[in-house]
Order: C-alpha cells, then structure tokens, then sequence
C-alpha cells in the first residue's frame, strides 16, 4: 500500500479591511466643496509604480462605468495620504484598521505580497457587488458592501491609494473623496 503523496501548498491569504463605520446622512446641499487634503510636499507620492496606478484608476473606472457612473481622477495629495496610512500600518505590525477620523472614504486590503499585487485589492473590494441587491446604504449591509459601493459611489470623484509590505503581507489603501457609504443614501442612482 502506498502512502499519500502530501503537497505543501503555499499559504495564501487575502483579507479585505472592513470598513470604518458609514457616514451619517449629509447635507444635499449642491454647493459643498470637498477641501483638498493638505499634504506636505515631502509625502506628494505614492510607492505604487505608475503601471499599477494606472490599472488602479482604470479598474475602478471600468466598475464604476459599468453602473453609469462618470470616472475618478488620481489624486496625488489622496495617494499620499494612502501611502502614509500604509506606511503606518506596516510599521505598526500590519494590524489592518481604518485611520479615524478620517475625512476620506478608504478601502484597505492585504495579502500575501507574492501572491497579490495592487490590482488585486480592487478585484476583491468589486467582488462585493455579489452581495449588493440595491437600495440604501445601512448599517445591516455596509460590512458586507462597503468597498464595493465607495468604488461606484456616484458623488466621489477623486481617488489616491498606497502600498507597504509588512511581513511578506501587501498592503493597500485607497483614499475616495468626497466619501461615500451615506447611510440612508443609494451608491450611483
């Protein structure tokens, strides 16, 4: 009788960060101006190489179209803040949380950094749209949502996001402004 040949497969983890707490219903006040972040102009970078910026941006405009929703622009003072966060979360044990207060929407992933590149990080938050059946934003559905609908929300039209390893693990952080998840509003009707 022969034994069972056993393979060691690689671990391979993926963890998307769950989402900060939703913001509450805001004014529709069609005046209000986002301020841009202020940045030092030391931080105005992200570690993330152009071509994964650019399939950044492209993929979340490529979801964000497929509901009719117009296309963000990459913000350099947004990444910047990203990469800090980033930086700060892979200097602080790679223990995934969500910066606060923060004035941005933010999506966080990580996984195994010779597994996942950047790209990655928006393939998983798009994946969530399996779980969206429509309607408003709650308290019962964000956790499950919450990446996915920040990606397509209709009144965000900026993006910035950075990159750190911690510990063989990837991590990425996406900045949106202005934020979505408004509970009580829809992501792009």
């Amino acid at each position: 009788m022969s034994r069972p040949v056993i393979r060691l497969i690689p671990l391979v983890f993926a963890l998307l960060g769950g989402c900060a707490e939703p913001l509450p219903a805001r004014s529709t006040d069609p005046d209000h101006v986002s301020p841009s972040p202020a940045v030092s102009p030391a931080l105005k970078q992200t570690k993330m190489e152009p071509a994964d910026i650019r399939a950044m941006l492209a993929h979340h405009n490529a979801v964000r179209a497929d509901v009719g929703v117009a296309p963000l622009r990459w913000d350099e003072g947004l990444a910047a803040q990203a990469q800090q966060w980033a930086d700060h979360l892979a200097a602080n044990g790679c223990r995934m949380r969500h910066r606060q207060p923060n004035r941005y929407g933010e999506n966080l992933f990580q996984g195994t950094a010779r597994h996942y590149r950047a790209i990655d990080a928006a393939h998983g938050w798009e994946s969530e749209k399996a779980h969206y059946r429509g309607g408003v934003i709650t308290k019962n559905n964000y956790r499950q949502i919450g990446h996915y609908t920040q990606m397509v929300w209709r009144g965000t039209t900026r993006l910035g996001c950075g990159e750190a390893i911690c510990n063989a693990t990837r991590l990425v952080a996406c900045n949106y402004d202005p934020p979505g998840n408004t509970l009580g509003r829809t992501p792009y009707w």
